[in-house]
C-alpha cells in the first residue's frame, strides 16, 4: 500500500518544527506576559455541544464520529435510515453520531467555563494551544487540520480587556516582525444596520454574506442576501456601507449618519470609539488598527467587538487572527450574563506566511538539535564514553553518542555534518589513557585536546 495522509492535513518535518515552535514560544511568551493561565480540553467534545454554536456552514463543517461497535447494534433498520438521511443533509441521531473533533477551542473553553465554574476565579484569562478541525475545502492556508492558539478572558465586561487584546496582537507580530493590519469592527453595528434596512431577523444572514464581500466581491454577496429571501430595498439601503471608506473617524461619523435611529447601533459606535481613543493614547509597536464595516465573522455567538488581522506581506490573503466579543457564550451549557472577549492565532497560516516571506531568524535555520557528538569506536570506547554523555547533559548540554561501532569514521561524521551539529569529539585508546577529549569544530575542522572540565567549559563560555 502506497503510504499517504488525509487532504487537507500535513507533516512536519525537524526543520519546519523548529520553526513552529518558535512561533508558538513568542506566543506564549505574551500570553503569559499579559496573565493568561493555561488550560487543555479533549480533541472531541460531544456532538450537542457543538452544533448550533457556529451558524449553518459551521455545522456542516463539523467532523462528527462514528459511535463505535454500530455493526453489534439490534437496531440495523433504524441505522440504515440514520445513513441515508445523512447523506442528505448534515443532521445525526445519537444513534449513528454522539461526538465531534471540536471546531473550534473557544465553544469547549465555554464548556469548560461552566463544568469549573466552582474552581475558578473570575475573570478568568485563560490560554490554549490545541489542534482543531474543520470539514473545510483543502487550499493554501487552508487545513483541515491545524492549530489554535486562543487567549480568552471571561467574566467581565470592561472594553480594558479588548484594549488588552489589540496590544497583545501588537506586542506578538512586532516581535515575530511580521507586517500586519488589525481590523476591527462591532457586531451591534451590524445589527444596527440590520435594524436600518428593516430586516434584524436577518442579522446573521447579512453578517455571514458580507463577511465574504473581500473574497467573493460585491456581486455575489448581493446574490447570496437575495437567496436568503432580503429584498431589493433592503440591499440597495445597506449597498452604502460597502464602500464607506476614509481614516477610521471618517468611517465612524458614516456610520453616525446611517444608524442615528439605532440605539444599538450607535452602542457598537461607542465602543469601536472608547477602544481605538485608549490604543491611541498608549500606541502601537508596528500595526495599524483599522475600522472596516464589512468585518463580520460569520460565527453566531460574537456580540460585540469583533477582530480579524491580515498579513501585509506574501500571497495569502486569509485572517491570521480572529476574534471578538460574546456576552453569553456559557448560557448554552447554564450559566447565564457571563461575557468574555478572546482572540486566536492561527498558528498554521503565520507558519505559511513568515515561511513564504523568509521572516524566521537565520539562528532557527543554523541551529542544531545537538550541540556535541561523540564518535564511537567500539565496545570498550563505548562503554567509556557513556557515563561522560550523561554528566554532560546534566550541565544542560545536548549531547549524543552515535549508536553504532561498527560504521567507519568518514560515515559517523557525514552524519553529524548532515545533522548540522557543530562539535564531534574523538575518544579512542589514546584519549582514554590519557583522560582527554578530542574537540573538532566541523566548521572550521579545528582540533583541541581537552580535559573533562576545559571541555564543559567550551560549551557554557
Amino acid at each position: 500500500m502506497k503510504p499517504s495522509i488525509p487532504r487537507g492535513t500535513r507533516d512536519m518535518n525537524p526543520a519546519e518544527m523548529q520553526k513552529r515552535n518558535y512561533i508558538f514560544d513568542v506566543i506564549k511568551k505574551y500570553f503569559r506576559l499579559y496573565g493568561f493561565e493555561q488550560i487543555e480540553t479533549p480533541a472531541m467534545e460531544n456532538l450537542s455541544s457543538l452544533t448550533g454554536k457556529y451558524g449553518e456552514e459551521g455545522d456542516q463543517l463539523l467532523f462528527k464520529i462514528l459511535n463505535s461497535r454500530i455493526h453489534e447494534s439490534t437496531k440495523k433498520e433504524e441505522l440504515l435510515n440514520e445513513f441515508t438521511l445523512s447523506l442528505e443533509s448534515s443532521r445525526n441521531t445519537d444513534l449513528l453520531t454522539e461526538r465531534a473533533l471540536r471546531y473550534d477551542l473557544t465553544v469547549p473553553f465555554a464548556r469548560y467555563v461552566v463544568m469549573h465554574q466552582n474552581e475558578i476565579t473570575f475573570p478568568f484569562k485563560r490560554f490554549q494551544i490545541q489542534p482543531v478541525w474543520r470539514a473545510d475545502k483543502p487550499q493554501k492556508g487552508r487545513y483541515r487540520e491545524f492549530f489554535q492558539c486562543d487567549a480568552d478572558m471571561i467574566g467581565s465586561n470592561s472594553l480594558l480587556n479588548e484594549i488588552d487584546l489589540v496590544k497583545l496582537m501588537d506586542d506578538v507580530y512586532t516581535d515575530l516582525k511580521l507586517a500586519t493590519t488589525i481590523k476591527i469592527n462591532n457586531r451591534k453595528i451590524l445589527s444596527g444596520l440590520a435594524e436600518m434596512i428593516g430586516a434584524p431577523d436577518k442579522i446573521v444572514d447579512i453578517t455571514v454574506a458580507i463577511d465574504k464581500l473581500d473574497k467573493i466581491g460585491e456581486d455575489k454577496v448581493i446574490m447570496e442576501l437575495l437567496d436568503k429571501g432580503l429584498s431589493e430595498e433592503a440591499i440597495s439601503k445597506l449597498k452604502p456601507v460597502f464602500s464607506i471608506n476614509g481614516s477610521n473617524e471618517e468611517k465612524l461619523i458614516s456610520l453616525e449618519e446611517l444608524l442615528v435611529d439605532s440605539e444599538v447601533g450607535k452602542k457598537g459606535i461607542q465602543e469601536i470609539a472608547f477602544v481605538l481613543t485608549q490604543v491611541g493614547h498608549l500606541g502601537l509597536k508596528s500595526t495599524n488598527l483599522e475600522v472596516d464595516i464589512t468585518l463580520a465573522r460569520g460565527l453566531n455567538y460574537y456580540t460585540g467587538a469583533i477582530f480579524e488581522v491580515k498579513a501585509n506581506v506574501g500571497s495569502l490573503s486569509s485572517s491570521i487572527t480572529g476574534g471578538g466579543r460574546y456576552d453569553d457564550l456559557t448560557g448554552i451549557f447554564g450559566l447565564k450574563n457571563m461575557s468574555g472577549v478572546g482572540i486566536s492565532f492561527g498558528i498554521d497560516r503565520i507558519f505559511d506566511v513568515m515561511n513564504d516571506a523568509n521572516l524566521f531568524p537565520e539562528s532557527i535555520h543554523a541551529s542544531a538539535s545537538v550541540d556535541l557528538m561523540f564518535v564511537n569506536f567500539g565496545d570498550a570506547e563505548q562503554q567509556y564514553i557513556l557515563p561522560y554523555v550523561a554528566k554532560l547533559r546534566n550541565e544542560g548540554i545536548k549531547v549524543e553518542l552515535y549508536p553504532d561501532n561498527n560504521k567507519k569514521l568518514n560515515k559517523q561524521f557525514d552524519y553529524a555534518d548532515k545533522k548540522k551539529i557543530p562539535f564531534v569529539c574523538i575518544v579512542g585508546s589514546e584519549e582514554m589513557k590519557n583522560n582527554t577529549f578530542k574537540l573538532k569544530n566541523m566548521q572550521s575542522g579545528e582540533q583541541k585536546e581537552l580535559d573533562y572540565a576545559a571541555l564543559v567549559h567550551s560549551f557554557k563560555a
